[in-house]
């Protein structure tokens, strides 16, 4: 604590002095760590600095090794014996703030533009400059700190290796963004990642491997343009390494225990990842471009929308592994939450709490992981107990425009994925035209993912060959940029002019690779040719086995016995055991819920739990989510009684009806509509056995969640045969608020509900459930509670699954007189709301 040490130029702690022992530094530390807890915490201007102890300094020495008139050492060293020479710690001050300074800012000098259009300039010459260092310097040794990894096995270089190899790690073609992370475990496992060396070599087969995927990535792309060329299908020309960047990153996680990934992306290269990284049958993909119509339900929307769901054995693990695209429309990163909350589901059926089993991935275009305000909603959700998934892997597919529209007006971040640094979340930035510097990257994001269960980006920064489409003329708009792309040789082309260099493969053995794609190739176009049917079944990314045929169209009654409503109704209104302390207010809400439970009566509340816990009985999971549901907007829930004396101590009366009880899932999330409703609705597409339900702190707030509700919820069945029984509960109502809160505008889902008016449904047999089967959502105007009872449980009951919209008047929640008696709700009675549906 005593030895001294020499400040360097970062702080300004010492004032005058130049030289402090480690006990004056932590104290002088220390004062400004009091000072902002102090103002913190209310002291007024002027008391809450307090003035560190003065100290002393004592000349710094060393022992100098005989016929030595000086030596650099690392910082912290100070044997006495001999003064030392001011000029050596200096310098070594100045390598140790060099180092840092490749760590944090190497990565906005490094060669990330495959078009080479972004200039950048060497930082080295600037930091020598900056530390008052020159070329007679360069061969000077030095010990390098603990802080890096650059030297592996050796302790001491040279500053002119320690340059080349801080160069090299953090300026050529990878910029890693990282030391904005407030873990320094973190931060050390990523620079030993990156800064130890030889790390980032492949071997000779991994090369052959990567040129492969490389081939089949251009060929398929090249293929399409042959065959179809007036057909869009917004190719991957200028960012062929996904593929091979995608199939690292499965392979690893393969390896590392993932037994299912689901993926969500825009349309960009999405038949190629559907062809070469999910392994869908070229023939099916094919016969998409021939116009046919679908043989079965929906419209099947376009190619480069659609989705699928595969297992296949991945065979470098020789494990198999589930693969699932979730289909989305055009509304780029409107799938972000839908795929989050299917992968949330997938794990919490599982049992996967850790998310070892099941992982996601998600794939963005740069102008849209910096626009779209639903990407910063997902990533606020990314580590919330009851919606992360304990890692995803974020893919910017990185055009370097939008559209037509260039970067320096489409956003005011220096790079399109600093929305990313909110959680700080590690990024990769990399050129697209270097293969192996991509399977690096990818296979650290892959290591992060499983080792630490939070998110990364990876920013694959390449181009676009033919503009937004295949028919579209980008030189209107971008004639420099596109006059480059026309020089530019094909990622292909550059990777197999290395490895020949290298010597790893022959003109004859990439040749062959690309003639033997090409005869896959043509033999599924002329298979496809004899196709005559198409089938939009072929394309689900949610199929539920062993749910659809296994019943005929009649539901279940939804009433139950006297019995099981008096129990519930019990445990709901009985104070939890022990010596938990809940609020006054809370113990009268109890009481009086006890005394309707006597009475054989319920409220909505009362009705509500009667459901959800009738269903938990059922082995049905029931999950409830959304702003403040715990309580409930209007305080009329109460799901989770909190301790008033013990933090975090909570109890959860329907978590405790029965033994063998399905979970009760209740949790406030995020003050987000847009994303949580998507990360819902892709909860309830995992598992047709669940109520999975939202609710909207008013119910006009719906509308900031527009987007979901007409792109998935409405058309989901119309679009893609996809099937969702996800529940809104929108509390709303024309009571004097004005237009702020005035309605959950219920005319705006009858239109989405709407059909021919010319078109009258045929009159016969089970008409009514005909009727209900031929709709695309179920919207409903609750004015009971034994209404709002069977409206729930018949979401379960019917052979079938639509999403159901429920309107209640927000003063029924707690009005006096909003009762229904229990006989409403027994067997035998399935009084239901009147509902208003149309088929799609």
């Amino acid at each position: 604590m005593d030895r001294q040490f020499k400040l360097p130029a970062t702080t300004f702690i010492g004032g005058k002095e130049s030289v402090l022992s480690l006990r004056d530094i932590l104290k002088r530390l220390e004062s400004w760590d009091t000072f902002f807890r102090s103002a913190q915490s209310g002291a007024v201007p002027g008391q809450a600095y307090q003035r560190p102890p003065q100290v002393s300094t004592v000349p710094m020495q060393v022992l100098v090794p005989p016929g030595a008139t000086s030596v650099s050492l690392p910082m912290g060293t100070s044997p006495v014996g001999a003064q030392v020479a001011p000029r050596d710690i200096e310098d070594h001050l100045s390598v140790q703030a060099i180092i840092r300074s490749y760590q944090v800012r190497g990565h906005t000098h490094a060669i990330l533009d495959p078009l080479g259009i972004a200039n950048v300039e060497p930082i080295s010459h600037n930091l020598l400059k900056m530390h008052n260092l020159e070329e007679k310097d360069m061969d000077r040794q030095f010990k390098l700190p603990a802080t890096t990894f650059i030297g592996g096995k050796e302790s001491v270089l040279s500053l002119r290796d320690i340059l080349k190899r801080l160069e090299s790690v953090y300026c050529r073609h990878i910029g890693v963004e990282f030391m904005f992370i407030n873990n320094l475990e973190i931060c050390d496992w990523i620079r030993q990642k990156f800064e130890t060396p030889g790390i980032m070599d492949l071997t000779k087969e991994q090369k052959k491997l990567l040129l492969a995927r490389v081939v089949r990535s251009t060929k398929f792309e090249e293929f399409l343009a042959k065959k179809w060329v007036s057909e869009k299908r917004f190719g991957l020309e200028g960012c062929e390494v996904l593929i091979p960047a995608m199939k690292t990153i499965i392979d690893r996680s393969s390896e590392m225990g993932i037994e299912s990934i689901v993926m969500g992306m825009p349309h960009r290269g999405r038949l190629n990842v559907l062809a070469n990284v999910c392994r869908k049958p070229l023939e099916q993909i094919f016969t998409q471009f021939s116009g046919l119509e679908p043989a079965d339900e929906g419209s099947g929307d376009v190619k480069y929308h659609l989705g699928m769901s595969h297992e296949r054995l991945n065979r470098l693990t020789n494990k198999n592994i589930k693969l699932a695209v979730v289909a989305n429309p055009s509304h780029l990163e409107a799938v972000d939450p839908v795929v989050q909350g299917k992968t949330r589901a997938e794990q919490y059926y599982r049992g996967d709490t850790q998310g070892k089993k099941v992982m996601s991935i998600l794939l963005h275009g740069d102008a849209a992981f910096a626009g779209q305000g639903v990407v910063y909603e997902t990533f606020h959700l990314s580590d919330l107990p009851d919606y992360s998934t304990h890692g995803t892997i974020h893919i910017v597919v990185n055009n370097q425009i939008g559209f037509t529209t260039d970067p320096r007006v489409a956003r005011s971040s220096p790079y399109c994925t600093d929305v990313a640094r909110v959680v700080n979340a590690p990024i990769f930035h990399v050129n697209a035209d270097d293969p192996e510097s991509v399977v690096h990257v990818c296979q650290v994001a892959a290591d992060y993912r499983a080792t630490f269960g939070k998110d990364c980006v990876i920013d694959l920064v390449g181009y676009r060959r033919n503009g937004h489409n295949e028919i579209d003329e980008p030189m209107f708009t971008q004639p420099l940029m596109y006059t480059k792309i026309r020089k530019q040789l094909t990622c292909l082309d550059l990777y197999a002019k290395t490895l020949l260099e290298e010597g790893v493969v022959t003109e004859k053995e990439i040749e062959e690779e690309k003639q033997r794609y090409e005869a896959v190739l043509q033999e599924a176009f002329v298979n496809a040719g004899k196709e005559v049917k198409t089938y939009n079944k072929d394309w689900l990314d949610s199929p539920w086995s062993g749910f659809f045929g296994t019943k005929d169209l009649q539901a279940e009654p939804s009433g139950i016995s006297e019995e099981i409503l008096t129990h519930i109704g019990q445990m709901f209104s009985t104070p939890p055991p022990g010596n938990f302390k809940i609020h006054p207010g809370i113990r009268r809400i109890l009481k009086t819920r006890n005394e309707l439970v006597k009475n054989k009566m319920t409220d909505w509340a009362l009705a509500e739990a009667m459901a959800f816990g009738s269903l938990l009985r059922e082995g049905v999971h029931v999950r409830l989510s959304g702003q403040d549901v715990e309580r409930g907007t209007f305080s009329h829930r109460h799901h989770v009684l909190h301790h008033q004396l013990i933090d975090k101590n909570t109890y959860r009366p329907l978590c405790h009806l029965y033994p063998d009880q399905a979970p009760y899932t209740v949790c406030n999330s995020s003050l987000s509509e847009y994303g949580v409703l998507g990360f819902e609705l892709g909860f309830s597409m995992t598992n047709p056995n669940a109520l999975v339900m939202w609710e909207a702190q008013f119910g006009d707030f719906m509308n900031t969640a527009q987007c979901i509700i007409d792109q998935f919820i409405s058309s989901g069945q119309a679009k893609w045969v996809r099937q969702s029984g996800l529940v809104m509960l929108l509390p709303h109502g024309m009571e004097g608020m004005g237009p702020e809160h005035s309605s959950a505008r219920a005319e705006r889902f009858l239109q989405l509900c709407n059909e021919e008016g010319e078109e009258f449904p045929e009159i016969g047999d089970n008409f009514m459930m005909k009727q209900l089967y031929e709709a695309n959502m179920l919207v409903v105007n609750c004015t009971t509670p034994a209404n709002y009872f069977h409206v729930l449980r018949r979401q379960i009951v019917l052979p079938f699954r639509k999403p159901l919209i429920v309107f209640s008047p927000k003063s029924l929640l707690r009005h006096p007189e909003a009762r229904s008696p229990f006989n409403e709700m027994m067997e035998g009675n399935t009084e239901v709301p009147r509902v208003t549906q149309q088929s799609q």
